[in-house]
């Protein structure tokens, strides 16, 4: 008779995508998380953080594709640009939830970002183009477009 098999622990596995994300709360009805901390970065003259710029083009395609309230946004856009949001309403139309991909940034002028992120969203993907600009140690979206 040949003993029983040992069961041993495994290493936890490496944390998907998927599991980086916020858990969902109601208020976003499905959509990711958006961290309410202001988006502040380092010192002054220090590009922002990519994934956070990522998260913040997440949550506007996910407004524009009618998955998320644009209320959720009221604190990262300036008074113009949430009634443009608002104004807006369903820009993207897609078959599945948008998923937020590469993002590149310049900045033009200190104190302003210039940023566009591929927006996957089934079988057309789009481009979301978001200004932002620092006002004091938050940076403040003014302005949007996606095609």
């Amino acid at each position: 008779m040949s003993p029983a098999p040992r069961i041993g622990l495994t290493p936890a596995p490496e944390p998907s995508h998927d599991e980086e994300r916020p858990p969902r709360t109601p208020a976003t009805q499905g959509a990711l998380a958006l961290d309410t901390r202001p988006l502040v970065w380092g010192p002054p003259g220090a590009m922002p953080d990519e994934r956070k710029l990522r998260h913040l083009g997440q949550a506007l395609a996910e407004v524009l594709a009618g998955r998320r309230p644009p209320e959720t946004m009221a604190d990262r856009l300036t008074g113009r640009a949430y009634r443009e949001l608002v104004r807006a309403g369903r820009m993207i139309n897609a078959s599945r939830p948008p998923f937020a991909g590469s993002v590149h940034m310049k900045e033009p002028r200190d104190g302003a970002i210039e940023m566009c992120v591929l927006v996957h969203c089934g079988d057309r993907d789009h481009v979301l183009a978001v200004r932002l600009e620092r006002q004091g140690l938050q940076w403040l979206c003014t302005d949007f477009e996606t095609a």
